[in-house]
């Protein structure tokens, strides 16, 4: 990955904490990985439905993207100069704290993040604050489809969806007004939303889309 190095993202405080968070995020998804290894086919399937119990047992554990899916986002809002992104499913905030990184190296803009448990929310802007980006951040606190719904900024540049899978499509409805032409989203571990996939894959829908790397939908609206 070819970042100048002026980028933020090399630098203190933001690169010992990232490195810091990561490490955590490791040893988090290890917890997991176990505890899913535990239930059978039919409690996974069960708990995977259930966004609201899914995020409410992991609450305690990070459900970040990948280091190469967080060096994407970077990239993107770099090269496309984004000005206004907006995430769904803020977590700890790695994510968070690589786009607002491109928004402070782009020379300012508004990111809005979205959680639904409280306590990973408090945990994001503590993060956020540390990294030195809270005159960027906005994390909406509670259900994305109530704090998602209003006073969004009139256009969005990049979107990304790493929240619940099965809400994409609801997410992506009530972003889609605020789209324009190049407008990019960024979607972790689609193909656990076959709904959204079949949404941006058909250009009739207006957008151009295509898998990148493990399980990431890389979409464009046209």
């Amino acid at each position: 990955m070819n970042i100048p190095a002026k980028s933020s993202l090399f630098t203190s405080p933001l690169a010992p904490l990232l490195e810091r968070l990561f490490a955590e995020a490791d040893q988090s998804r290890s917890v997991v990985e176990e505890t899913f290894q535990t239930l059978t086919k039919e409690e996974r399937a069960a708990i995977m439905a259930d966004h609201r119990t899914l995020y409410g047992m992991a609450r305690e554990h990070y459900l970040a993207v990948s280091k190469e899916t967080a060096g994407l986002l970077y990239l993107l809002a770099r090269a496309t100069t984004a000005l206004s992104i907006v995430e769904f499913g803020t977590s700890f905030g790695i994510s968070t704290l690589y786009l607002a990184a491109a928004l402070h190296d782009n020379g300012g803009g508004v990111l809005i993040g979205s959680e639904f448990e409280p306590s990973k929310a408090a945990k994001a802007r503590e993060n956020i604050k540390a990294a030195g980006f809270a005159d960027l951040v906005e994390i909406r606190e509670g259900d994305a489809l109530e704090t998602l719904s209003r006073d969004l900024p009139q256009r969005i540049d990049l979107v990304l969806l790493d929240g619940a899978k099965s809400l994409y499509p609801q997410i992506l409805a009530l972003l889609e007004p605020h789209f324009v032409s190049g407008s990019l989203i960024v979607a972790d571990n689609a193909d656990d939303s076959p709904e959204y996939l079949k949404k941006v894959r058909d250009p009739a829908n207006g957008y151009l889309s295509l898998p990148f790397a493990e399980d990431v939908e890389l979409s464009m609206k046209l």
